[in-house]
């Protein structure tokens, strides 16, 4: 999975991916201190994964990576190139989605860009940039595609949708809330657009307003507000506590989560609302000499899966052996899980399920 940070400048976003990576991004007080865009990987946690590998004691132990591509603040004008903006826009065209990141915090000492906090508007500025930066990407599809009709009319649907979907994106609306046939969508498929691409508003509130009262802050409704008319998600975040606890041994950071009143990290938070949001799922292989989680998508089917792992297996598939990770655990070792029937054989159309723990047969 990878995702984009997006926001204004002075939002808390470069302060967030530090922490949510130890990627060490500069993080100053003033627009465009991002010149280059900041990419941290970091692994996902699953505590299954941590489970198999007490079982299985492996000599490699390789969880699932979640990828961060943080851009410089965007400003009005950015599409256009104001500071630099359309060149940091290019750098996340090809992730999986975009983490906004939203000011809902004041601090006088923290200028704004637009000299006050305003969610909402700040939310719209982000937007309409990115829609004109998806303008210009749709211009010259539809020149292309003009150029082709010339010589072959089949084409003229897709000039149809490109030009319905640029009339949408005119009138102020991002691509994700046109209403798709599945033939347009393959037609897209090619053109990654940045207002197509599924969103996590992630409200960065003050340590008071998040570890209180957060449904009294006004701001954080308005960007709750905002969501909900794009059913996108929102994630309430303190960039600042996250900075706080980035370098704590996990023990520690443990301690300060529980005596915050918090569940998780905002990393655990913002990866779980990702798979979520995407639609993923992860399945495990575990063995002495790997235990791995791969990731994919929820409905793919066992040779898809397979093909995760290398090409081969797919190609060669012949089944797959799977247990559910609950089973394993509660059998206690895999030779118990078969004694007690729990380990099924599974052919080309089995849909993989979120924790398959699975072996898969194959022959090329």
């Amino acid at each position: 999975m990878k995702l984009g940070m997006v926001g204004l400048p002075n939002v808390g976003k470069s302060t967030l991916f530090n922490a949510l990576t130890n990627a060490g991004a500069e993080s100053a007080n003033y627009p465009f201190c991002t010149i280059e865009p900041n990419v941290g990987i970091v692994s996902v946690p699953d505590e299954r994964l941590d489970a198999l590998a007490k079982m299985y004691n492996p000599e490699k132990f390789t969880p699932a990576t979640l990828e961060f591509v943080d851009i410089a603040g965007l400003v009005k004008g950015a599409s256009k190139g104001e500071g630099l903006g359309n060149k940091f826009l290019s750098n996340i065209r090809e992730v999986d989605a975009i983490v906004h990141v939203v000011r809902c915090f004041k601090d006088d000492n923290i200028i704004h860009v637009d000299g006050s906090i305003g969610a909402a508007r700040d939310i719209e500025t982000i937007n309409l940039e990115l829609i004109f930066s998806d303008l210009e990407i749709l211009e010259r599809r539809i020149d292309r595609a003009k150029k082709a009709l010339k010589g072959d009319k089949s084409v003229q649907a897709e000039v149809d949708f490109f030009e319905s979907l640029k009339a949408h994106l005119e009138n102020g609306k991002s691509a994700r809330s046109y209403d798709f046939s599945d033939e347009e969508r393959s037609m897209l498929r090619d053109t990654p657009l940045l207002s197509n691409k599924p969103v996590i508003y992630a409200a960065n509130l003050s340590e008071a307003d998040f570890t209180g009262d957060i449904e009294n802050n006004e701001e954080y409704k308005a960007v709750c507000a905002v969501a909900n008319e794009e059913n996108a998600e929102v994630l309430p975040i303190c960039a600042q506590i996250e900075a706080e606890i980035a370098d704590m041994p996990d023990e520690d950071k443990a301690m300060f989560l529980a005596d915050m009143h918090l569940e998780s990290s905002g990393l655990a938070r913002i990866i779980k609302t990702g798979y979520r949001l995407l639609g993923l799922i992860s399945f495990l292989t575990a063995g002495t000499p790997e235990v791995r989680a791969w990731t994919i998508t929820k409905g793919t089917k066992a040779p898809q899966a397979a093909g995760k792992i290398h090409t081969d297996f797919e190609k060669g598939f012949i089944r797959a052996e799977i247990v559910s990770f609950d089973d394993l655990m509660d059998c206690g070792s895999m030779a118990a899980a078969k004694e007690k029937g729990l380990v099924r054989l599974e052919g080309k159309e089995y849909v993989m399920q979120d924790g398959d723990v699975t072996l898969f047969r194959f022959n090329v």
